[in-house]
């Protein structure tokens, strides 16, 4: 069992070894949806409800695989649990926001296979954390994956106001963009340690 503090492991995951900018896990929806902050950020918040729920629910699937000895039947189970969250999310979205729901478009369904929900799960797993260092971890990670989205929407949005040269419009100022917040982010990678 792993005895890190799960406040140390929470800021850990958000800032420090942010799932999308230090790890580059989920730059699809982060590049996608960030184009506009109210979108942004309730994609990190479905993504956030998504990654606590998988978090939860592999939790309790490695305990009884490992009671069992199936341990081989991790990733397949971790990917079933996560499509089911997903769904679960979908349903209430498309229910009580619709708009949020069409705004958010494909990039909704493909939370399910966004890497940084198999890689929680993943992770945790090989870290050996107990069920409070779980729930520190997915809040964590949904909330600095909430935090890049965010930050980059903000961003995006600031450069729609402003004259940028024909060259470096639409995804090339989107990539520099993310790489100057990669770089930013990496500076707190020694914080930890």
């Amino acid at each position: 069992m792993n005895s890190e503090l799960p406040g140390f492991i929470l800021v850990n995951a958000c800032i420090m070894n942010n799932f999308v900018l230090s790890a580059f896990l989920g730059i699809c929806p982060f590049l996608g949806v960030s184009g506009k902050f109210e979108t942004a950020s309730r994609m990190g918040i479905a993504v956030t409800f998504v990654l606590i729920v998988s978090s939860i629910c592999a939790y309790g699937i490695n305990l009884l695989l490992t009671a069992f000895h199936l341990e081989y039947l991790r990733l397949i189970c971790y990917i079933a649990i996560i499509a089911a969250a997903v769904q679960l999310v979908e349903m209430i979205m498309k229910k009580f926001s619709p708009t949020l729901f069409r705004a958010l478009g494909i990039y909704l369904p493909l939370i399910t296979t966004n890497c940084a929900v198999l890689g929680l799960a993943l992770l945790q797993t090989s870290k050996n954390y107990n069920f409070v260092q779980c729930m520190a971890y997915a809040v964590g990670a949904g909330a600095g994956f909430t935090l890049a989205l965010v930050i980059m929407a903000g961003l995006r949005e600031r450069l729609d106001l402003h004259d940028v040269p024909g060259i470096a419009r639409g995804t090339a100022i989107s990539l520099i963009l993310a790489g100057i917040l990669s770089l930013a982010f990496m500076g707190f990678a020694g914080l930890g340690t």
